[in-house]
């Protein structure tokens, strides 16, 4: 089963500094029939005014990806870590027992991000925080794994999650292959280009979600990017 969810008809709200769309239900936008797929529980397309962000908010037993497309993203949470995330590169945060963090736009220019939440394997764990480079150049072609339930075999950001999140750049007429299990949930949005989803087409920023397949070919028509999570 593939489902392609326009752009246009994701949840909406704009806070002035704020510029948000929701691929699941989330703060003001509810949506019984999108609650989620499988564990993941959050897909937010946010747009950030330069200089601004937001102020310092628990989390607790939520693992939260952060992937930044343009711009930066400044972190600093209860637990002394503060880091800088730029474009194309990632940061987890492990909410476990619970955390206070603020995110800000400490840049001259609009930054934009997906932020994902899944719903943890693990909880009462105590929090933690991490943050790595993932050059694009290196995904060209191919999938990346960012971060992952299984953090070693996969060279990428450790998340207390059966799920791995994923991502690749492609040329108009590339295609990149994901092997699943037909049980899994896989979600996947092109903040970039055009897209054919197993011959299904997505244009950029629509969500593309996705079970019941064991492979799924990612096809490009146009230069793009893809951000795929596979979960429970």
């Amino acid at each position: 089963m593939i489902e392609v969810r326009p752009f246009a008809g994701l949840g909406h709200a704009n806070h002035g500094w704020l510029d948000a769309r929701h691929h699941f239900s989330f703060a003001s936008y509810y949506d019984p029939a999108r609650m989620g797929w499988g564990a993941i529980r959050v897909w937010n397309d946010d747009t950030i005014a330069a200089r601004s962000g937001f102020p310092p908010h628990p989390h607790n037993d939520m693992e939260i990806v952060t992937f930044v497309r343009s711009g930066a993203i400044t972190h600093q949470d209860s637990l002394g870590n503060k880091g800088r995330t730029g474009a194309g590169d990632v940061q987890v945060m492990s909410a476990g027992t619970g955390i206070v963090h603020a995110e800000y736009n400490l840049e001259d220019e609009t930054t934009t991000l997906f932020q994902i939440w899944i719903l943890p394997d693990r909880n009462g764990e105590a929090p933690s925080w991490g943050q790595r480079e993932f050059p694009r150049g290196e995904r060209a072609g191919r999938w990346e794994v960012v971060a992952s339930g299984t953090p070693e075999a996969d060279q990428a950001l450790s998340i207390r999650a059966d799920a791995k999140i994923a991502a690749a750049t492609l040329a108009p007429g590339e295609i990149a292959t994901w092997s699943t299990d037909a049980q899994r949930h896989v979600y996947l949005v092109a903040p970039t280009g055009t897209i054919r989803v197993n011959g299904i087409q997505a244009q950029q920023r629509d969500g593309v979600a996705v079970t019941g397949e064991t492979s799924i070919t990612v096809e490009a028509v146009s230069d793009c990017e893809v951000v795929l999570v596979d979960s429970r």
